[in-house]
């Protein structure tokens, strides 16, 4: 078995409807996923699975979510040793240590070319910092400024299908696989 992590795009159903995380377990696990288990409640998995394809992985668990909920989510999927190769691959340690929930990563589905963090640098303003790793993108928000031209231009129109989490998820969500491959 293999220990993977998955990312729901948004959890949001319209009119102030969010998936409840029971569901979303209940979903996973009528899909044959073991060991289910989120992190906070806005659409983290983390379960097991046979070794499979990451691809076919994500398009099972996006065509159970169109039937359960009723609209496609994007769901990006990452094994546990490439989860854990991405938080060890935080460019930013200092500032996540000091200001976690202000450090973000967008989780690509495919990887960004090299040249996409140096596109984005002209939506950063002078306290923001933004770096590519790993086909990812990182970036130090803003505490000055309630809302970050940069984070509007990390879009999927920008960049493709993406999501993106804090430091404190990710580690967090490193922390469980982590211990599941420990097991």
């Amino acid at each position: 078995m293999q220990t993977y992590v998955a990312l729901l795009y948004s959890i949001v159903l319209g009119e102030g409807r969010r998936v409840v995380m029971s569901d979303l377990r209940a979903m996973a696990e009528g899909l044959g996923l073991k060991n289910v288990r989120t992190l906070v409640a806005t659409g983290n998995l983390v379960f097991e699975a046979p070794a499979t394809d990451v691809a076919g992985l994500e398009q099972r668990l996006e065509a159970a979510f169109k039937k359960a909920f009723g609209r496609h989510v994007d769901i990006i999927v990452r094994a546990a040793e490439d989860w854990l190769r991405l938080a060890a691959g935080n460019p930013f340690p200092a500032e996540s240590a000091e200001t976690g929930d202000q450090v973000a990563v967008r989780i690509m589905r495919k990887p960004v070319p090299d040249d996409a963090a140096a596109a984005l640098e002209t939506y950063a303003a002078a306290d923001e910092k933004v770096m590519s790793r790993g086909g990812d993108i990182w970036v130090v928000f803003s505490r000055e400024r309630p809302s970050s031209r940069l984070l509007a231009a990390a879009n999927h129109k920008r960049l493709g299908v993406g999501t993106s989490r804090n430091w404190n998820t990710v580690r967090r969500l490193a922390e469980m696989v982590g211990a599941g491959s420990r097991q």
